[in-house]
């Protein structure tokens, strides 16, 4: 059975990081159906390939910089008691000396449980 600890850091990178990677990875080859995403794809699509990887970083850095700043205010919020999160009938941010330093490095949450890994500068 997982720690509760490696139980949110799956939960936050199957639910979160990996659509959100996911999106704009179709988005910048226009997989989307919707009609609602045809002017946007087009217009990505009019990237040269350097331009659509930059796109492409600049989503994932965002991300990861949202989800980092979530998890340091969850932790905030738990120390205070205003907000818990349970998993397991335990507190991750209990166990932890700080959730957001649980996302980065070989060992974190994005190496250990996204499908698109550990972010990289390329």
């Amino acid at each position: 059975m997982d720690e509760p600890l490696d139980l949110l850091g799956r939960f936050i990178m199957k639910h979160l990081r990996d659509p959100g990677i996911h999106h704009v990875e179709h988005l910048l080859v226009a997989k989307w159906k919707a009609p609602a995403l045809r002017d946007l794809q087009q217009e990505l699509r009019s990237l040269s390939p350097e331009q659509r990887t930059l796109v492409r970083r600049a989503v994932v850095s965002s991300l990861d910089a949202a989800i980092h700043d979530f998890l340091f205010a969850l932790q905030e919020a738990s120390e205070n008691g205003a907000v818990r999160i349970l998993v397991d009938g335990n507190e991750p941010a209990r166990e932890s000396d700080g959730l957001h330093g649980e996302l980065f490095s070989e060992d974190g949450w994005c190496a250990r449980f996204s499908e698109y890994g550990e972010p990289t500068d390329d």
